[in-house]
């Protein structure tokens, strides 16, 4: 097998000390299969590993133009691995061309590229994406021989992978012969990936390297408990920093933008030593992190807090320990941010794990338990999204004129939309031809015509330019740029949410940055600040995922609480659970406890679910409306990813199961979701990935505000007049399975069948107790409301004498 790579190859591992890993040697013989996944730890050379074959094809010399395309999730990731490729293509004198084409890339390169693509171009999804719009892309692929995916198991989770995977079946379709290649470091299904790489109904080759030695994690022990609640954790900042002390750099990620953004601050201000320290985020301003990324790489600085930002395979520099705050809510990324420190091979990673509150405690006992012994977790995947079908039927109009079913017969060999039926595909056509029923009658939403041949092609060919300004699934957020005043216009600091921006009036102060600026006005869009900070900052509401705890991680904890062995909790984490125990119970795996008892004047039930943030989200809002139906008067509702806490005015529910039944919950569901701003919210992502909205419009990025009046009108007029249409139909999927996650709700109630444990107390639980420090809360007007108000106005009249 050493034979598969040149002489030469070889000849440079041993100049470097170095000999090739089996599994490069692997992946180098087994360079003509149509699919390879290579599955290696971080700092195991799998990127090289990937590249082995085209550098053997390559040095050989005599290929013209494009051989292989390497995608990326990360437009940083393109450029540092152009970075380190330059150095064995240098030290070897391979006749080889290598560029990167991103969003950065100049218009001028980008149309040289187009003309003499290099041998290697290092690309994003987006940008692939917009290179198979353009007529010429024939040309461009015409020597394309491989595909590189890089962090596959990323872009699988999200609507960028499946547009990438509809974008190599066109590849595959111009260029039959393609062979693709995954690479990726943490897998929890390796043939669910290698299905989703490979053409389908091909195989795809499973390489597996050497998964390396046992990472060194451990919970931080701190000197001060964990609060009862909250997610900052900032108690924990005098031990973190005696450990960014020992290390040379230390990588602190946190789940929100916002909490690593109060981290930080209060990092800072603790920082006697004055440490270099940095933040980096993806709200902050690219000049900013650029300056953090090159700190990193020069070693400069001792610590950086980050979010998911730097969770992917970029060399950084040499981090030698990472710290999660916040439980990491799902195992696989906890791996993946592990992975940052000891970027080689064969050395063990060091992490620590920090409990924000002192439930996440149990859970981050839960997560390291899985990280031993390498379980990852995993959602399965459903089927290919059709808003992004909608778009890849007109980024392949933009090319050329084409018949449906051979449109329909490529995209089906994406596996993703392997099962996609016939129908799917032609209501999808139609929409995009004519805008479907209600929508028919606007020439804006006319954008395909059929010739007489049966071929389908741009009714203005002019309409090119437009669907590939808006190509791309990467939702915009309502955000504001926020600049530094003075005369030159200002240093740009970030991005904060527009809704924050409105709360603001001058003289606030806020963070961003990890620094305290003062907001001084609005002027063009741009929030104008200063560094006049002389009161406590607000908190800067930044967009951003907001993590559930995965299913399997829940099962986790709840085998946690039924176990006999709970030496690996800290003492006061045990005590507490077992005062549970002891005063009612702990919830399991296999049904529902639900608790009812009297405090602060209010009757409460808290429902243990364990379903992940959404999931319990949406089963507040249903079990408060199975509360009112039943005439139980509830008030309001907390959620967390655990438990969903209800309080009203009346009695316990004297049958908790009547507050479970799966047909009275699915129509409540199903009432509830055709009035509700998810709705709105999910409709206007769907639809402009979909392209029924423009993100961009002559140039001109439109403002958060404009795109959802322009979403508004039309989720309205849809509603009123044509209530199946398809855009209907797609936004209703994907609220399901995103923002209200009913899924997770429908596994609960088929986890427990029933089984539902209703313990009626006369005080709060220990398990319960937290519930009631959450912050969102959601108030439920109905009828306990009204009698709320009706009896404070008695109280007020009776004062005032009138009653």
């Amino acid at each position: 097998m050493a034979d598969a790579l040149p002489a030469r190859f070889h000849d440079w591992f041993a100049s470097r000390g170095w000999s090739a890993h089996p599994h490069q040697i692997d992946m180098a013989a087994n360079a003509q299969d149509p699919a390879l996944l290579l599955v290696a730890p971080t700092g195991g050379g799998k990127t090289l590993a990937g590249f082995l074959p085209t550098l053997a094809e390559l040095a050989q010399g005599g290929h013209e133009g494009l051989h292989t395309i390497y995608v990326s999730p990360l437009k940083a990731l393109a450029a540092d691995i152009r970075r380190n490729l330059s150095t064995p293509i240098a030290e070897m004198g391979l006749p080889i061309r290598v560029e990167d084409r991103t969003g950065d890339t100049s218009a001028t390169q980008r149309k040289r590229q187009r003309a003499d693509p290099p041998h290697i171009l290092l690309t994003t999804p987006e940008s692939l994406a917009l290179l198979l719009s353009y007529e010429d892309a024939p040309h461009i692929f015409a020597g394309l021989s491989r595909v590189i995916v890089d962090e596959i198991h990323a872009l699988a989770e999200s609507k960028r992978g499946d547009q990438l995977m509809l974008s190599l079946a066109e590849l595959q379709a111009l260029r039959p012969g393609l062979r693709r290649v995954g690479l990726s470091a943490t897998v929890e299904d390796p043939d669910a990936i290698a299905r989703y790489l490979a053409r389908h109904p091909d195989p795809c080759r499973i390489v597996h390297a050497d998964p390396g030695p046992d990472p060194d994690i451990a919970m931080l022990r701190t000197d001060e408990l964990p609060p009862w609640s909250g997610g900052g954790g900032g108690y924990a900042i005098p031990r973190v920093l005696e450990e960014v002390k020992k290390h040379r750099t230390t990588l602190i990620f946190h789940n929100t933008r916002a909490q690593a953004e109060i981290f930080f601050h209060e990092l800072w201000l603790r920082n006697d030593e004055s440490l270099p320290i940095g933040i980096h985020h993806g709200s902050l301003a690219r000049e900013q992190r650029q300056r953090v990324e090159a700190a990193m790489v020069a070693g400069q600085l001792r610590a950086i807090v980050c979010t998911g930002t730097l969770d992917l395979g970029i060399d950084w520099g040499d981090v030698d320990l990472i710290i999660q705050v916040g439980a990491p809510k799902n195992v696989k990324r906890l791996v993946q941010r592990i992975g940052r420190a000891n970027h080689r091979y064969n050395a063990p990673s060091k992490a620590l794990v920090v409990p924000a509150n002192r439930f996440e405690v149990v859970e981050c006992v839960a997560a390291l338990d899985a990280v031993r012994e390498r379980d990852l977790d995993g959602e399965p995947r459903g089927p290919g999204p059709r808003d992004v079908l909608c778009q890849h039927i007109l980024i392949h109009a933009c090319r050329a004129p084409f018949e449906a079913g051979a449109l329909y017969d490529i995209f089906r060999t994406a596996g993703a939309y392997s099962g996609l039926t016939r129908r799917a595909f032609d209501e999808c056509l139609d929409m995009m031809a004519t805008g479907g029923y209600a929508l028919r009658a606007y020439d804006r939403w006319q954008r395909l015509k059929q010739r007489p041949d049966g071929f389908w092609q741009l009714r203005d060919p002019r309409a090119a330019q437009h669907i590939r300004r808006n190509l791309g699934t990467i939702q915009d957020t309502e955000t504001l740029k926020v600049r530094l005043r003075n005369r030159m216009g200002g240093q740009p600091l970030g991005e904060i949410e527009e809704g924050f921006a409105s709360t603001l009036t001058p003289g606030d102060t806020f963070l961003i940055g990890g620094q305290v600026v003062r907001y001084e006005g609005l002027r063009e869009m741009t929030v104008e600040v200063t560094r006049r900070a002389d009161k406590p900052p607000k908190i800067a509401t930044f967009a951003g995922t907001k993590f559930a705890t995965s299913t399997e991680l829940s099962h986790r904890i709840l085998r946690l609480f039924q176990s006999d062995d709970w030496s690996a909790l800290p003492a006061h984490t045990a005590g507490w659970l077992a005062l549970q125990r002891e005063r009612s119970q702990l919830p399991q795996e296999n049904r529902l406890l639900v608790e009812s008892f009297p405090h602060d004047g209010r009757q409460n039930t808290v429902v243990y679910g364990f379903a992940g943030r959404n999931a319990m989200q949406t089963l507040g809002l249903l079990v408060t409306n199975r509360m009112e139906d039943l005439g139980l008067g509830p008030l309001g509702f907390v959620a967390t990813d655990y438990a969903v806490l209800v309080w009203g005015l009346d009695r316990a529910p004297d049958d908790a199961a009547a507050l479970f039944d799966p047909g009275d919950l699915r129509a409540t569901f199903e009432t509830w979701m055709k009035g509700n701003a998810v709705m709105k919210r999910t409709f206007r992502a769907t639809a402009t990935t979909a392209m029924m909205l423009e993100r961009n419009q002559d140039r001109d990025r439109r403002s958060g505000r404009q795109a959802t009046f322009s979403s508004d009108i039309l989720y309205d007029t849809l509603q009123k007049y044509d209530p199946g249409h398809l855009l209907i139909d797609i936004t209703r999927e994907e609220a399901m399975r995103g923002l209200v996650d009913y899924g997770r709700v429908e596994e609960m109630l088929d986890r427990t069948r029933g089984r539902i444990d209703h313990v009626i107390l006369d005080r709060v639980t220990p398990l319960a107790a937290p519930l009631f420090l959450e912050h969102g809360r959601v108030a439920f007007t109905g009828e306990g409301r009204e009698r709320l108000m009706a009896a404070e106005a008695e109280r007020l009249m009776e004062a005032a004498g009138l009653a």
